[in-house]
């Protein structure tokens, strides 16, 4: 009978050791980010409804000149909304700034410059949706 609880005793916690260290790998897999992965900053502007077509043009320019005033920046794009399904809610631009780190994000955000670019923005905009993601 001794025996007998050993066994069930050694049986359960080698299951229970097998099942946490599989959710202890998920858990580190989904903390972790591969070599390769970059993290996008995606930010989605919707313009006042009297904010001119000149001073919408002077915020893309802005935004464009980041990248060469800001070294953490890898990687930028962005476009206008061309949906044809009408799900915009009135966002209008799209921006992807691409970083290789937490870290390079963590300097951009306070950086000076993209300060400057935020008091310029800042008038005109009506509303602003901000998502970041590690690609895969």
């Amino acid at each position: 009978m001794k025996n007998i609880i050993l066994l069930l005793f050694f049986s359960l916690s080698i299951t229970n050791y097998a099942s946490t260290s599989t959710n202890n790998k998920s858990i580190n897999k989904m903390m972790t980010t591969p070599k390769d992965s970059v993290l996008r900053h995606v930010v989605i502007f919707k313009f006042k409804a009297d904010a001119t077509k000149q001073q919408i043009t002077a915020i893309e320019e802005a935004f464009s000149a980041l990248p060469s005033k800001i070294s953490q920046i890898k990687d930028y794009e962005w476009g206008l909304n061309n949906s044809p399904e009408g799900l915009s809610k009135g966002f209008t631009h799209c921006f992807f700034v691409t970083f290789k780190s937490e870290e390079d994000r963590a300097i951009y955000l306070p950086h000076p410059d993209h300060k400057a670019f935020v008091t310029q923005l800042t008038p005109i905009l009506d509303d602003v949706f901000v998502l970041d993601y590690w690609t895969n």
